[in-house]
């Protein structure tokens, strides 16, 4: 029964490397942006995820009054896919509908924001379940919120390499406690360098950055194979201590991220809380349904804690030092001339 149970998980750890490797930047969101020039101008920025070498077959569609409605073919930039031209619209944005067509066939969604000169920038997220919005005339702070809570929220669970070292944690620490201060540190560890970053206070290259993620889950697998041999490893003695300063790593990398879709001027405090709380929030509905998957193969299948059989931690060290060892090879090569 053990050996089936090892089987089972290192196919669904293969299967997660190769998801990984086969979207790449296909989750990470679109973004948009319209600023109003002149009384009838906007400029509009516009970026689609890179897939496979090519951009996402999603475009964007300003409301019906504005010429053109959509911009030039897209150039292929840093890993996405960018577009910029001038817009003449007949009247405000307010009341006009933005869409993406193609949105609803994909898996990503996309932030627009839009700032015309007289009034509040609106943020809206297009999702593939609604992949069009009308234009309010007076956002509330709390679109602001429920839009950058989803993106938070998103964010995580689609970042497989931060729910592996979420996942790590819960192989390595069995006493609750002791978890739960892990991932209290965790948490306060890169919501600091999350707002850091963002309000541009520190600033590290990204891709060196991403190779220390992945370096820290190569770390917590060695400290899972290796905790048999009957001494306290530092992550075990010591958890808060090490997720700290993963931690920060981590949150440089949501940062990365966030720079990405961009934050609404009037609202940089609220929006990036919301983002924070959205993370969060991905994180506790991640590792309660681990636990949860944990705790009923355990009760239908053995006798006791899944976790507590030594072969099935040593088989999830090594698949989980195994794809982390991948990710960072790949991010390594990755790296471009200075």
């Amino acid at each position: 029964m053990i050996r089936r149970i090892s089987l089972v998980l290192s196919l669904f750890f293969a299967c997660l490397g190769a998801q990984d490797a086969a979207y790449g930047h296909a989750l990470q969101p679109g973004y948009a942006s319209l600023e109003q020039v002149g009384d009838n101008t906007w400029q509009v920025y516009w970026r689609k995820p890179d897939v496979s070498g090519r951009p996402m077959p999603i475009d964007l569609s300003l409301p019906a009054g504005c010429a053109p409605q959509t911009g030039p073919l897209a150039t292929a930039r840093e890993g996405a896919w960018e577009a910029w031209w001038t817009a003449v619209c007949d009247g405000p944005f307010a009341g006009g509908t933005v869409s993406i067509p193609g949105l609803e066939k994909t898996r990503t969604d996309v932030l627009v924001r839009i700032s015309p000169m007289e009034s509040t920038t609106v943020s809206l997220r297009l999702t593939a379940a609604e992949p069009a919005a009308i234009v309010p005339a007076n956002p509330s702070s709390l679109d602001v919120f429920t839009a950058y809570v989803g993106l938070g929220f998103e964010h995580i669970l689609e970042g497989w390499d931060h729910l592996l070292f979420l996942f790590a944690l819960l192989v390595l620490i069995r006493d609750f406690w002791r978890m739960v201060g892990a991932v209290t540190a965790f948490t306060v560890a890169h919501s600091l360098t999350l707002a850091a970053a963002t309000l541009g206070w520190i600033a590290l290259p990204p891709a060196p950055v991403e190779a220390v993620i992945a370096l820290s889950i190569v770390f917590l697998a060695s400290e899972i194979a290796l905790s048999g041999d009957g001494r306290a490893r530092l992550s075990q003695s010591a958890p808060w201590l090490v997720t700290f300063a993963f931690g920060l790593l981590h949150g440089l990398g949501f940062a990365g991220a966030l720079k990405e879709i961009g934050l609404p001027q009037s609202d940089i405090p609220l929006a990036l809380l919301a983002f924070n709380v959205g993370v969060e929030a991905g994180q506790l509905a991640f590792v309660v349904a681990a636990l949860a998957v944990l705790t009923l193969i355990s009760r239908l299948l053995l006798k006791g804690p899944l976790l507590a059989y030594r072969p099935v931690s040593l088989m999830m060290a090594y698949a989980i030092g195994s794809l982390s060892s991948f990710w960072l090879i790949e991010r390594i090569m990755s790296f471009g001339p200075a």
